[in-house]
């Protein structure tokens, strides 16, 4: 019976020695994001923002998946949203510039 304890402890300790390995991080290269924001007249300032910030956690893609048309209602809820729930490192003044532009442009 001890014999078969001992067994089972050597295996045991093979298959836990060989999990680190096996929890090592992988990596893999990620394609140059090619999607870029759309311009729209008399918000510049708002496309600046959006370029500045949301680009740093998110795809452009992400905000063209929105459904359109959406409204400044919607826009501003989403980035309060990412202010508050989120804490993108966004001011109020520049919040504010991203959902006017995202209302006039999606």
């Amino acid at each position: 019976m001890r014999g078969y304890v001992r067994v089972g402890c050597v295996l045991a300790g093979y298959v836990f020695a060989s999990l680190p390995a096996a929890a090592a991080p992988r990596t893999y290269d990620l394609p140059e994001p090619t999607a870029q924001l759309r311009p729209a007249p008399g918000h510049e300032a708002g496309l600046a923002a959006a370029e500045a910030h949301c680009q740093s956690c998110h795809a452009v893609d992400y905000i063209a998946m929105q459904p359109p048309g959406q409204g400044a209602a919607f826009w501003t809820s989403e980035v309060t949203k990412m202010r508050k729930v989120y804490h993108a490192p966004v001011d109020e003044a520049d919040g504010k510039a991203i959902a006017e532009y995202l209302a006039a442009a999606y």
